[in-house]
């Protein structure tokens, strides 16, 4: 039972820490909070959990601050992660839906993220390598120019334009342009793109001789959709916010922002979170790799089409963050996102 009860002296420190910014103090906790016991109990409590590691003094105070061990153990102990309210989904579903593509999606979902928990919100365009293949679309740009257009199941959609040494305008250059459609469609469509690009290798053998060039051209440009420079792509928003917390970071918030910079180290941290749909991924502190963002936390899952988790999406701000609020947006925005790009 006193271990409960010390959790639940942990839990009214993180969250009046959290919502004042003020070092929280034994009187505090018991006018704030129904703890139901007195004033010698929570102060002997708080010794413990000070024994622990979970929280700590800082210089100049009486009171009590949660440490990362602390803000871990809170954390971890959060017996589930709080809906959203209905409003909340509304607005998040409204706003996403109005999205005209894949570039406004991504677009729209940063901007709402930062605003629904006022942290930076960072998102990872749909990996294309973890990606399968909806349609490919073979269009003539006058007689001898062809775009290729690769339509992936996330919504997202590339383009390449080669060069044909057949008249793609006349009734013969026509009718090639549908056989080398229906072959590439036959051997692409629902296949990740590494697969795809296999079993394209031996399409041209299923063509005269004369043809095989232009289906090789067109198997080549869907290969090169696989190293689009785009494909290691994050976008943030709400880095303003981090101003908000300037005292929540030791010194200054100038590393943060210097990580934040490194698209590799973000792409990293969202990479390494695969915790499966609908589960989040939190890091505090000194859990995470990289020394610019140990100040910081990182809420973090993962968002796709079905079964397939495509890419990462995220929160980072200070430790001194409202978890259940972050986790809970986190994991209704991927859910949104995910099932817009389904449609």
């Amino acid at each position: 039972m006193s271990e409960e009860r010390r959790l639940a002296v942990l839990r009214a420190i993180v969250q009046d820490y959290v919502q004042t910014s003020e070092p929280v103090g034994s009187k505090a906790l018991l006018e704030r909070h129904q703890l139901g016991v007195s004033a010698a109990t929570v102060r002997n409590d708080m010794a413990v959990l000070e024994e622990e590691g979970l929280i700590a003094a800082p210089h100049t105070s009486a009171g009590r601050i949660p440490t990362d061990a602390g803000y871990r153990l809170f954390v971890d102990r959060l017996s589930a992660v709080k809906p959203l309210s209905t409003a909340e989904r509304a607005a998040i579903s409204q706003f996403l839906e109005g999205a005209v593509d894949l570039d406004d999606v991504v677009d729209r979902t940063v901007r709402l993220l930062a605003s629904l928990t006022r942290q930076v919100a960072v998102m990872q365009y749909p990996s294309l390598t973890r990606s399968s293949v909806r349609h490919v679309e073979l269009v003539p740009i006058g007689s001898s120019r062809l775009m290729v257009v690769l339509i992936v199941n996330t919504g997202r959609v590339e383009q390449r334009v080669l060069e044909s040494a057949h008249d793609l305008l006349t009734a013969e250059g026509e009718d090639l342009l549908s056989r080398v459609r229906g072959g590439v469609n036959a051997e692409a469509v629902g296949k990740r793109l590494v697969d795809a690009a296999a079993a394209l290798e031996a399409l041209p053998e299923k063509f005269v001789p004369a043809e095989r060039d232009l289906v090789r051209a067109v198997a080549r440009s869907l290969e090169d959709a696989l190293v689009e420079e785009r494909e290691e792509r994050v976008v943030l928003a709400g880095t303003s916010n981090l101003a908000r917390f300037g005292t929540d970071f030791p010194l200054t918030i100038g590393p943060v922002l210097e990580a934040l910079e490194q698209h590799v180290v973000l792409l990293k941290l969202l990479g390494e979170a695969h915790v499966g749909p609908d589960a989040v991924a939190v890091r505090i502190g000194h859990e995470n790799p990289y020394a610019g963002l140990q100040s910081t936390s990182v809420v973090s899952t993962e968002y796709g089409t079905g079964a397939d988790l495509v890419a990462g999406i995220g929160v980072v701000g200070p430790t001194r963050m409202d978890y259940p609020t972050a986790m809970a947006s986190v994991r209704a925005v991927a859910a949104y996102v995910s099932r817009i790009l389904s449609q």
